[in-house]
């Protein structure tokens, strides 16, 4: 944990970390917009700390020693909560939500994805920078039936009575990520699900190795050996070797690997 667990947000640390190229930082949906989008192309999603066998702390001194300053990524609940914190430290309105993943399931999970509710200009936004390679890369528009084009894919959210549902449209159809309500959560709740998905032995993430970046153009995704590369509407999928999975979590995914570790990942990895 973080020698001052309490510590407020370093501004100009997380900046820095991000690449944020804003001249100001005002509260609205510009500045929402572009913190939005230089955080979800420059921090990745990983799992390695679960693979390692330490803790995930939620606390903003920790997510701001292994994200901002140690140069790692994390998962939903680390990036969620780091992004709450700059939006609320710019003067935007936060409202932390819970979500149950739908992509890729073939039951009813639980509710162990975060996600934030953000007003500005006037109307709430669905902000999610925690979702990985397929996520959002920028904020869309919480209303139903809207499309949203952004460069690596079209969104839409629908209603399911009180249920409100993010779509993907991939290979020409919508696809379900993930289903939530607008009930506020608590720091607590957070908690108790980051320790379920982290320690559970059915959780996929104590079960495979997870690297995630994206940019304008492009997805990386490796899961295990398996690299995924999305590009120009095409995806070229291979198997890496074992000598190049080190250089491959520094330079394609910008990780900066905890010491003594290499060997650990090497066998997560299935080598």
């Amino acid at each position: 944990m973080s020698q001052d667990a309490a510590a407020p947000l370093d501004m100009q640390a997380y900046l820095a970390r991000i690449g944020y190229q804003g001249s100001s930082l005002r509260p609205d949906a510009a500045t929402l917009g572009a913190l939005h989008l230089a955080h979800a192309t420059h921090i990745p999603f990983e799992n390695l700390s679960i693979l390692l066998g330490r803790p995930i702390r939620l606390d903003l001194g920790s997510l701001q020693d292994k994200l901002v300053r140690d140069q790692r990524g994390g998962y939903c609940f680390e990036h969620n909560s780091l992004f709450a914190a700059a939006l609320e430290a710019v003067g935007l309105r936060v409202t932390r939500l819970a979500a149950r993943v739908r992509f890729g399931a073939t039951r009813v999970l639980p509710r162990t994805h975060m996600l934030l509710e953000v007003e500005a200009d006037g109307r709430p936004w669905l902000a999610d920078v925690g979702f990985g390679a397929g996520g959002l890369l920028t904020p869309v528009p919480l209303e139903a039936g809207n499309v949203v084009r952004q460069p690596l894919d079209c969104y839409r959210l629908v209603r399911e009575g009180e249920v409100w549902v993010l779509q993907a449209l991939r290979d020409s159809q919508w696809c379900d990520l993930y289903a939530f309500t607008r009930e506020p959560q608590l720091p607590v709740d957070y908690e108790l699900a980051s320790y379920f998905t982290s320690t559970h032995p059915e959780s996929i993430f104590v079960r495979t190795l997870t690297a995630q970046r994206q940019s304008l153009e492009t997805r990386w995704a490796l899961r295990s050996r398996e690299l995924v590369v999305e590009s120009g509407g095409r995806a070229e999928q291979r198997v890496i070797t074992e000598a190049e999975l080190v250089p491959l979590m520094r330079q394609t995914f910008g990780i900066r690997l905890p010491a003594d570790s290499e060997v650990t990942l090497i066998r997560a990895a299935g080598f």
